[in-house]
């Protein structure tokens, strides 16, 4: 079934066109009028009538050309044999698709053209059928015409649909581009949050090398090797300010202050409760240190989704969780906004960076509206063995 609607679809139209010029063409052959021409006069206009309704099918490679060729053709025919083209329901409704054909043209100009070539052929066609009614002059034509503005109905609606398509493209292309934009700018946050951590370590072994040297007896073997050792990580100190510093913007200042963690949430729950946000903090498991790039990611992690909260659900609650598992971190905020209002899975640019920082840990993230409304947003951090 799906074989042949898929066939209907594509070569319907076409199937039709060939039934209707067959049927003009047997009706042509078999006219019993007093008109009816006989030997090669007949057999050319049964050609011709045959041939005229056969154009359509050009209509895809010459959208304007065909139906135009249709009507001119059939007037040019009725001025030889005034009942050949009148006396034939196939080619009527050969006419009647043509109508609709030259109204559906997306120039303005060719289907106004159109219109006037349906409406002078029809007339002409029905002038000359021998002992024609006057009031067939108007009523005959009309109907070709309203085939025409069914037709230009038909490009409106398309035009439309072309238009919303469109529309819809470009906004999932700057949704993609929006979604990249965000990940590179995590991404260059955690570069630059990682510069400061590594530096602060690199730094504090320097200051204790330096410490140790001073306290050796000068010419040893060991003085020299710590200062091997202490010119190195300020040669590397160096070289980290000079690759990494272009990841900050001109307006990010060197962070002196130390990068919090998760021991700062009170405050940072504090904070949010100023702003209107009622924050509840639950801890469960024991607490166990934690690197100092992870510590600020899991912190970074809270941080977004009460932001999200804030600024988003319209919530007046929310309840922050924090689960030190034997084997990984488990970090979820759930507020009590109305879920019909948020947005899921990833769709702020927020939620995006968040996801891949995450996903640096080798993490989970999800978010999703509760059954029981609200908007959560769960992360699952793996703790290998020097993170316990």
């Amino acid at each position: 079934m799906d074989r042949v609607w898929r066939f209907a679809t594509a070569w319907g139209l076409d199937v039709l066109i060939v039934v209707a010029a067959l049927e003009s063409g047997i009706g042509a052959a078999l006219r019993t009028d007093a008109d009816r021409p006989d030997g090669a006069l007949l057999s050319l206009e049964v050609l011709l009538i045959t041939g005229l309704v056969l154009v359509l099918l050009a209509r895809r490679r010459f959208p304007f050309l065909a139906p135009a060729v249709l009507w001119i053709g059939c007037a040019a025919a009725s001025l030889v044999d005034g009942q050949l083209i009148s006396s034939q329901a196939g080619i009527f409704v050969a006419g009647l698709f043509a109508a609709v054909l030259l109204g559906r043209l997306r120039s303005p100009v060719q289907s106004r053209a159109g219109l006037l070539i349906v409406v002078a052929c029809s007339v002409t066609v029905v002038y000359d059928v021998p002992n024609h009614d006057p009031a067939d002059l108007f009523f005959t034509p009309l109907i070709f015409v309203v085939g025409w503005v069914v037709g230009f109905a038909l490009r409106e609606r398309d035009q439309q649909a072309e238009a919303a398509e469109e529309r819809a493209l470009r906004a999932e292309r700057e949704r993609e581009s929006a979604a990249r934009l965000a990940v590179a700018e995590e991404r260059a946050r955690m570069a630059r949050e990682l510069h400061d951590v590594v530096a602060h370590a690199v730094s504090v072994m320097v200051l204790q090398v330096g410490a140790v040297r001073h306290r050796l007896p000068a010419g040893s073997e060991e003085v020299e090797a710590l200062q091997n050792v202490e010119r190195a990580g300020r040669s590397a100190l160096a070289e980290m300010r000079r690759l990494l510093g272009a990841l900050r913007e001109g307006d990010d200042a060197l962070e002196l202050t130390p990068h919090p963690g998760l021991e700062d949430l009170e405050t940072l729950a504090g904070d949010v409760r100023a702003a209107g946000l009622d924050v509840r903090l639950h801890t469960g498991g024991e607490p166990v240190p934690l690197p100092r790039s992870l510590d600020l990611s899991a912190y970074r992690i809270v941080q977004e989704g009460l932001t999200n909260a804030l600024k988003h659900s319209g919530a007046r609650r929310a309840d922050v969780t924090v689960d030190y598992a034997p084997d990984e971190l488990r970090l979820e905020v759930r507020d009590d906004g109305p879920g019909g209002v948020r947005r899921v899975a990833g769709s702020g640019h927020g939620l995006i960076g968040i996801g891949e920082r995450v996903k640096t840990y080798g993490g989970d993230m999800s978010t999703f509206v509760a059954t029981s409304g609200g908007f959560v947003l769960r992360a699952t951090i793996p703790l290998d063995g020097e993170h316990r």
